[in-house]
């Protein structure tokens, strides 16, 4: 049984809700990555940001990425996945919430992320159809 923390991209890094949009778009760079989980005071998951979001919701109103903070752009209720949680147990959290990257969490700590590419070195080519269908078709 495949488990998430064997397909995941091991090494993601939190940011913490007080980081401005300007640090957390520098961090990406640096990091070559275009979202970072984003934690609360208690280094527990509260959001996801990633580059799209500092584009649309920051830049595009006008709002000033050097005083915007990632808390501001967290919305919702922020999912993520078990280290020992089997591939399908992956599958159906990223497809019933169309999202395109998964924390995952081991010890109350992040330890990876699972991103569309993670998913596409792993799975089957009928699994990777289903999970672009429900992700991007469905309505």
């Amino acid at each position: 049984m495949t488990v998430a923390k064997e397909i995941m991209h091991p090494g993601a890094q939190w940011i913490s809700r007080d980081v401005t949009l300007d640090e957390a778009a520098r961090l990406m760079r640096e990091l070559n990555v275009g979202a970072l989980p984003v934690a609360d005071e208690n280094e527990r998951l509260c959001g996801i940001v990633t580059d799209r979001d500092i584009v649309v919701k920051c830049v595009a109103d006008r709002r000033d990425p050097a005083t915007c903070t990632a808390a501001e752009l967290c919305e919702g209720t922020p999912r993520w996945i078990d280290a020992n949680a089997d591939v399908e147990e992956v599958l159906h959290e990223m497809e019933n919430h169309r999202i395109k990257r998964l924390p995952v969490i081991e010890n109350k700590r992040l330890v990876g992320i699972i991103t569309e590419a993670d998913l596409a070195q792993h799975l089957t080519d009928d699994q990777i159809a289903e999970f672009a269908e429900m992700v991007y078709a469905r309505k």
